[in-house]
């Protein structure tokens, strides 16, 4: 049987086990691969996984390592998915798909990106190729406020500025801890997490997931 797992570190929070469960009924494994080590999480990928979801701090390190990286790894420049096949490991990075799967119904016009890591420079990509007129703002640029038609808010934490944002929809990353909750046009962090599962699952299986109960896995989606 194709077994499946997460890479990183930590990531005993992770509701991957969970989505993946729920998106093809509980008949594959999915494992947590937790180790601060890439070199030992990656040789336990090729060892005995078809495919791994890739999360902090390991998702540059797994896209250097790709025999072969989707366009959309490349505009990144990392990835969180990566398969093995018969002609290498293949990286992609569903991140920027299930970004741009929420952001594409919201219309064009202005766009904020608030952080630069993984998940930032995911939304910088995917508003860009949809048309925003995109600026970046990394951690200790936001204190004056900032106002877009669309803010995409993929830092941890809150930070000065973060009361003074001004948008029409507000897309947060953070899932777990979220500071933004409850703001007009607010978009949670579990809806990206979601998209992505949906776009990024079956490219790892080959098979399309079930959308409606891995939906149930957040009460706030329900």
């Amino acid at each position: 049987m194709d077994r499946f797992g997460l890479i990183g570190h930590p990531i005993a929070h992770s509701l991957s086990p969970a989505l993946f469960t729920a998106a093809y009924g509980g008949r594959y494994v999915y494992d947590l691969i937790q180790t601060p080590d890439f070199e030992e999480a990656w040789a336990r990928f090729l060892a005995a996984y078809k495919a791994i979801n890739i999360t902090a701090p390991f998702k540059g390190d797994a896209f250097a390592r790709a025999d072969w990286r989707s366009p959309e790894s490349e505009r990144v420049g990392a990835t969180n998915l990566v398969v093995r096949t018969p002609e290498g490991t293949k990286a992609y990075n569903s991140d920027y798909r299930g970004v741009k799967a929420l952001l594409a119904p919201l219309g064009r016009g202005t766009a904020a990106v608030i952080g630069y890591g993984g998940a930032g420079k995911a939304a910088l990509a995917a508003a860009e190729d949809l048309g925003f007129d995109v600026r970046l703002y990394r951690h200790g640029e936001v204190a004056g406020g900032v106002s877009a038609d669309v803010i995409v808010y993929t830092l941890p934490r809150f930070v000065e500025g973060a009361d003074r944002l001004d948008c029409t929809h507000l897309l947060e990353a953070n899932y777990k801890d979220p500071c933004l909750a409850g703001r007009p046009g607010y978009i949670p962090g579990s809806a990206w997490l979601l998209a992505q599962a949906v776009t990024g699952y079956s490219l790892m299986t080959g098979e399309e997931p079930d959308p409606a109960p891995m939906k149930a896995v957040f009460p706030n989606l329900a």
